[in-house]
C-alpha cells in the first residue's frame, strides 16, 4: 500500500502564505510525476501544479506566479509554496503521484485543508 502523507494546511488571511509538503515512498518518488490537486466545496478536483521526475512543471492558470512546486529527491518530498493567497484558494489540497506509464495506478494522499479567510 503506497502512502502519501501531506502536511502544512491551515487557516491564513488573504495575501498570506502557506507551504504544503508531501512525503512519498522512495520506490515511486524518483520516477512518478508528483503533483498537487485541490477540491473546493461543490467543485470538481482540479490540478494545481505538477512536477515530473525530469523537472517539467505544469501550473493551473489561476495559480501561476503565486504558487511554486518543488521536489527534494533526497527526502522524497514535494512541496507547494503558496503565496498571495486568495479566498478562492480555499480547498482541500491533495498530493498525487502519477505513474508515467498510462493506465498504471496513481496514488493520492488523504488531503490537507487550506482556508483563506479574514
Amino acid at each position: 500500500q503506497v502512502q502519501l502523507v501531506e502536511s502544512g494546511g491551515g487557516l491564513v488571511q488573504p495575501g498570506g502564505s502557506l507551504r504544503l509538503s508531501c512525503i512519498a515512498p522512495g520506490s515511486i518518488f524518483s520516477i512518478y510525476t508528483m503533483g498537487w490537486y485541490r477540491q473546493a466545496p461543490g467543485k470538481q478536483r482540479e490540478l494545481v501544479a505538477a512536477l515530473s521526475s525530469g523537472g517539467d512543471t505544469n501550473y493551473a492558470e489561476s495559480v501561476k506566479g503565486r504558487f511554486t512546486i518543488s521536489r527534494d529527491n533526497a527526502k522524497n518530498t514535494v512541496d507547494l509554496q503558496m503565496n498571495s493567497l486568495k479566498p478562492e484558494d480555499t480547498a482541500v489540497y491533495y498530493c498525487n503521484a502519477k505513474n508515467p506509464v498510462p493506465g498504471r495506478a496513481n496514488y493520492w494522499g488523504q488531503g490537507t485543508r487550506v482556508t483563506v479567510s479574514s
